[in-house]
């Protein structure tokens, strides 16, 4: 076994990374935070909520987000736990950034759902559950606000099964009456947690007292009807539950479940251990070339997110890259498939939120900020040049809504341009050209219509562009093109003024309708047309 060959075996083995899911407010970011929280990452933890103190979230960086105290960007921590290097991946919670979120979990081996015991499975959760078994990947669940009132641990175990089709095996199991548990009981280890109570609102780690199951202070503590009713469920649990089975684990079949309340850190750290003891090792990635194994000396990654102006002071350009295989060290010079040039990545950065720190090595599993001067694109593979392939191309959302989109001062053209074009880089929103139209005016399609909302805010603070945009009654794109493959134009299609006639921007061509009516006239007119949902040399998400 070579030198390098030991290094990648024993970096790899310590390498969790995932991403959290869920739907808006079950407390995503409020996990995340405790996590790093116990990681010592932070010490002192800020609750979205407290507006009193202005502290924010760590992990939430946009003005906006701090705002609404909501994500609207995928962020990027990393910390050490129990001689492991966690990576998490927070997610956009609201619906309308799904596309980010469908990216981050492309670049993830695990995830861990988040849902609200008051809610129990949400619409959001489900359409993230679905990515997440379409590629197969283990999901941990984390039953959240077990503070206040909510379902049964036993009815939100059922709702996991009928809705969304997993069985769920409980880790823990809480101790106590509805919204007022004093504890957990370890199923694994046969121990009670009872906790220590807390007094700093959830700001500092929380500690708990260990106990076995039949030790006489436990009755005492939490009273002989509590102690029996806990000795019932895990009666039931152990009988007519499911059997642990890490295979199905593994195969996204069965998810553990643990119950907590992030905000109090309640089995917060019960749920992190369980997870990093369970939780896959970084895994081998689809390419042109096969299956690349995480060991594979050669380096290799891909390009998941790009990010503008995460500092404003620096107006600066990240792309987020995912390493896959190999060593990555600082300066490294890769092949960038998409341009087949040989480029040199400097400056790669390592994060905690707004804290960045610049690093020299990272290992597959990690997640690295390269700074951009313009040259990746989201999907990119930059890879080793002895083994050149690339990474399977990431599936593409269709859009929606769409808007017409011009700066209000036309002096500032340049700036607008600039900064339409960079969130279109970004993947924030899609970008055409209406067929005659002149240059001043673009058509924007998103995929929900928060987007045009941090489309404006953001054109407006880090460019100093305001814009005017009027919404267009358009509902469905159509990538277009004749079976006999002759250019598609708006005098070669009948009924074109019956909707908008775009170019994206490749120069595809592009019909954007109000509805299926006018979509199935079209065709019916039209019958050498060939009509696709995204562009004809993607796949659909």
């Amino acid at each position: 076994m070579s030198a390098l060959s030991e290094e990648l075996d024993k970096e790899i083995k310590k390498r969790r990374t995932f991403a959290i899911i869920s739907h808006p407010d079950a407390g995503k970011t409020t996990l995340t935070e405790k996590l790093l929280l116990y990681g010592g990452a932070i010490h002192l933890a800020g609750s979205i909520k407290s507006r009193k103190t202005q502290r924010h979230a760590v992990s939430d960086w946009m003005e906006i987000e701090k705002q609404r105290g909501i994500s609207v960007t995928s962020s990027v921590l990393q910390f050490d736990y129990a001689g492991c290097r966690i990576n998490i991946l927070d997610t956009p919670g609201h619906q309308d950034f799904s596309e980010d979120t469908y990216r981050t979990l492309m670049a993830v081996d695990s995830a861990v759902m988040v849902i609200d015991v008051a809610k129990g499975v949400e619409a959001q959760t489900k359409k993230l559950f679905k990515v997440c078994k379409q590629r197969g990947i283990p999901i941990f669940t984390f039953v959240n606000k077990l503070d206040h009132y909510g379902k049964l641990p036993i009815d939100i175990m059922d709702e996991i099964e009928t809705v969304l089709g997993i069985r769920s095996y409980p880790m823990n199991w809480p101790i106590g009456q509805d919204g007022q548990y004093m504890g957990v009981y370890d199923r694994r280890n046969k121990k009670v947690l009872l906790f220590a109570a807390d007094t700093t609102h959830g700001q500092e780690a929380r500690i708990a007292d260990v106990y076995e199951p039949d030790d006489p202070a436990v009755i005492e503590r939490i009273g002989e009807d509590t102690w029996q009713a806990l000795q019932d469920d895990i009666e039931l649990l152990d009988e007519a539950g499911e059997a642990f089975d890490m295979e199905k684990v593994n195969s996204g079949e069965l998810t553990p479940m643990f119950f907590g309340s992030a905000m109090t850190n309640f089995g917060v750290q019960d749920f992190l251990e369980g997870y990093i003891r369970m939780a896959p090792t970084p895994q081998p990635r689809l390419s042109s070339d096969g299956l690349i194994a995480p060991d594979d000396e050669k380096f290799s990654g891909f390009v998941f997110k790009i990010q503008a102006n995460m500092n404003p002071a620096h107006r600066d350009r990240l792309a987020f890259i995912r390493i896959c295989s190999g060593k990555f060290e600082r300066n490294m010079s890769v092949w960038h498939e998409r341009s087949g040039k040989i480029i040199k990545l400097a400056q790669p950065q390592q994060f905690l939120a707004q804290d960045r720190q610049i690093i020299d090595t990272a290992y597959p599993g990690d997640i690295v900020g390269l700074f951009d001067p313009g040259i990746f694109g989201i999907g990119d593979t930059i890879c080793d040049e002895s083994h050149k392939f690339k990474y399977a191309d990431f599936p593409v959302f269709p859009p929606e809504k769409f808007a017409r989109v011009q700066a209000k001062d036309t002096m500032k053209r340049k700036q607008f341009v600039k900064g339409i074009e960079q969130l279109t880089q970004e993947g924030a929103i899609q970008l055409f050209q209406q067929a005659g139209a002149g240059m001043e005016s673009y058509i924007v399609g998103t995929v929900g219509t928060l987007q045009f909302e941090v489309l404006e805010y953001r054109l407006k603070n880090e460019y100093n562009v305001d814009i005017t945009m009027n919404m267009q009654p358009y509902e469905v794109a159509r990538w277009l093109a004749f079976k006999d493959g002759r250019e598609v134009t708006p005098a070669a299609l009948k009924g074109a003024d019956r909707g908008m006639f775009v170019y994206d921007r490749k120069g595809n061509p592009v019909l954007l309708v109000s509805n299926e009516w006018a979509l199935g006239w079209i065709m019916d007119n039209n019958p050498d047309l060939i009509l696709n949902h995204v562009p004809f040399d993607r796949k659909e998400a």
